[in-house]
């Protein structure tokens, strides 16, 4: 049996019209999600093989292609929620999100801050990669990370509440190679509720984090 399974989406692709087309997330999530998935089942199978056989020769590009398929389908999973189409704006306490809102603040000065280090981050990352919003328990702050491929350049133990896809096929169909277009256009369609509500339970589990003395 498979571990890992591909979520369903929690609209239809035609929900985040304008900003992302309808064939875009089909084939983002049908296509390029679902094959981060298989890879992942794929590779604890060959690991498993490799235990059995005692045969480590291909140990090295197992664990990699493990943490890169893994990382993939654990922020699409994320990608997917952090949208809607009636989303936007910035977190505000009347919406219920106060805070999130004033965690932002806190860790970036302002949300006018936080917006433009993010999109920075996104619009700027080498290559293939995420912008990514996520709450660091050693300090109980929020922090950006960029996130080279998939799984690259983390703080360990950080967790993602916010994740801005910057791969080419999340946006080129539409946006051509203009990233920062697409960076800047995410901004409309931003689930305030669910990135409050992954700030919430990401501080509740932070003191399960083992420091070292």
């Amino acid at each position: 049996m498979a571990t890992y399974t591909l979520p369903e989406l929690p609209y239809d692709y035609t929900a985040l019209e304008p900003v992302i087309d309808p064939q875009i997330v089909e084939l983002h999530h049908d296509k390029h999600h679902a094959a981060y998935v298989k890879g992942a089942n794929d590779t604890l199978e060959q690991l498993a093989e490799a235990r059995d056989k005692g045969s480590w020769g291909s140990i090295n590009g197992l664990e990699k292609n493990l943490a890169f398929h893994l990382s993939g389908h654990i922020l699409h999973s994320i990608y997917w929620h952090n949208m809607t189409g009636d989303g936007g704006g910035e977190p505000l306490a009347a919406d219920g999100v106060g805070e999130l809102a004033d965690a932002i603040a806190e860790s970036f000065g302002s949300f006018a801050g936080f917006k433009a280090q993010l999109t920075k981050a996104a619009a700027t990352t080498q290559g293939s990669g995420w912008g990514v919003l996520a709450y660091e328990p050693v300090s109980g702050r929020l922090i950006v990370e960029q996130v080279y491929d998939h799984q690259g350049n983390v703080g360990q133990g950080s967790v993602p509440i916010l994740v801005f896809d910057a791969w080419e096929h999340a946006f080129y169909l539409q946006y051509k190679n203009q990233k920062v277009d697409f960076i800047e256009a995410m901004w409309r369609v931003v689930n305030w509720q669910d990135v409050a509500k992954r700030y919430t339970a990401a501080k509740q589990r932070a003191n399960n984090l083992l420091l070292a003395p």
